[in-house]
C-alpha cells in the first residue's frame, strides 16, 4: 500500500518556514539530498533517516554547479513522477520533497551552460558561471577535493559543497544521509560540517549494489546492455583486491595493477584506481591502516565509480 503523497516545495523561503514550523514544534528533521532518478540506493538513505529523525525531506535537483559545460549535466536523467511514486513506496514514506527550479537564480533568468573562463587563467568552469546569473561564493574542502574524482573533474566537489551548504542554510536539517558509493564526497560532506561548525549530524551509508554486484547509480540507466556486462569487472576486482589484502597482500601497487587489468580487459578506460586512507583520503603504498580502493572508470560513454573499503588487523611491533 503506497503511503501518502508527500509535501512539495519548490520554493525556498517556503521550504525554510515548513522547516522552522516543525522544529518549533521539537521535531526533528532529517535530509536526504539527491538528483533525482532515484533506485533503491536512495531509498535506503531515507530509511535510514527515519530511524534517526521525526521527519524526512528528500531534495532533488540536479546541480548545475558540480557540472563543467564540458560535461553530463544536459543528458543526466531525469523522472520527477517516477520519483514520487518510489518514494511512495518507502515504508513510511517522505514527508517533504523539496524540487527546486534553480537554486542559483537570483533574478536573472539566463540559466544557459556555455563555456567561461575562470580568473586562474583558463581553466574550464562551471555551468552556473557561464550562465550569466551572479553566482561568485563556494565551500571548498581543499585537500580532501584534490585527488580521486577532483583530479579529472576540478569543478566538481567546490560544486557539491556550495549546493550542500545551500541546501543546509534552506533545509536547516539535524540530520544529513549520504550514501558511500560517492565516498569522496561523503568525507567532504562530513569534513565541510566539522570545519564550519554545522550543527548537522552526516550520516554515511553503506553502498547498494545491483544482485550482479554493479554499484546502484542513476548513470547505469545510460548503460548499454553489453557495456554493462563489462562494467561488472569494476566490482569483481574490487571484491578480488578486497580478499587478497584481507589475506595478507598489502602491496597496494600489485593491488591497483590487478583492478587495472581487470577492467582494461574488459574494454574498460580507467580514470583511476588508489587506495588511500579512509578518512585522510591519502594515497598508501601499504594497507596498515583502514583503507578503502577507489575507481572510476568509463564503459562507453559512462563514467562510473565504485569503491570497497578495506579493514584489515595489522600486528603491533614490540
Amino acid at each position: 500500500m503506497a503511503n501518502k503523497d508527500p509535501l512539495m516545495i519548490t520554493d525556498k523561503d517556503e521550504m525554510r518556514k515548513w522547516s522552522r514550523s516543525m522544529r518549533a514544534q521539537g521535531k526533528t528533521i532529517g535530509l536526504v539530498p539527491t538528483m533525482g532518478y532515484l533506485h533503491e540506493g536512495h531509498l535506503s538513505l531515507i530509511q535510514e533517516s527515519h530511524k534517526q529523525t521525526h521527519l524526512t525531506v528528500v531534495s532533488i535537483y540536479i546541480n548545475p554547479g558540480q557540472f563543467s559545460p564540458t560535461e553530463d549535466l544536459s543528458t543526466y536523467p531525469s523522472d520527477l513522477l517516477g520519483d514520487i511514486q518510489k518514494l511512495k513506496s518507502v515504508p513510511g514514506g517522505v514527508d517533504v520533497v523539496f524540487n527546486p527550479k534553480n537554486l542559483y537564480d537570483y533574478g536573472n533568468n539566463d540559466n544557459g551552460c556555455g563555456v567561461g573562463l575562470d580568473q586562474e587563467g583558463g581553466k574550464v568552469v562551471s555551468c552556473v558561471e557561464t550562465g550569466g546569473m551572479g553566482h561568485e561564493t563556494w565551500v571548498r574542502v581543499e585537500r580532501l577535493e584534490k585527488d580521486l574524482c577532483g583530479k579529472s573533474r576540478p569543478v566538481f566537489f567546490r560544486g557539491v559543497a556550495t549546493i550542500v551548504t545551500k541546501l543546509f542554510n534552506i533545509v536547516e536539517p539535524d540530520v544529513a544521509v549520504f550514501g558511500k558509493k560517492d565516498y569522496q564526497q561523503w568525507r567532504i560532506i562530513k569534513r565541510m560540517v566539522r570545519d564550519l561548525d554545522f550543527g548537522i549530524k552526516v550520516i554515511g551509508t553503506e553502498l547498494a549494489r545491483d544482485d550482479d554486484g554493479l554499484a546502484k547509480s542513476s548513470r547505469n540507466a545510460r548503460l548499454s546492455p553489453d557495456d554493462r556486462q563489462k562494467a561488472l569487472s569494476i566490482s569483481k576486482s574490487l571484491f578480488k583486491a578486497k580478499f587478497a589484502a584481507e589475506n595478507g597482500q598489502n602491496d597496494c601497487q600489485e593491488l591497483r595493477n590487478a583492478v587495472i587489468q581487470a577492467i582494461h580487459e574488459a574494454g574498460g578506460k580507467i580514470d583511476y584506481a588508489e587506495i588511500v586512507d579512509q578518512e585522510s583520503l591519502e594515497k598508501l603504498g601499504e594497507i596498515n591502516r583502514p583503507a578503502v580502493f577507489c575507481v572510476a572508470a568509463w564503459f562507453g560513454n559512462v563514467r562510473l565509480i565504485d569503491n570497497i573499503e578495506i579493514n584489515v588487523q595489522c600486528a603491533s611491533s614490540f
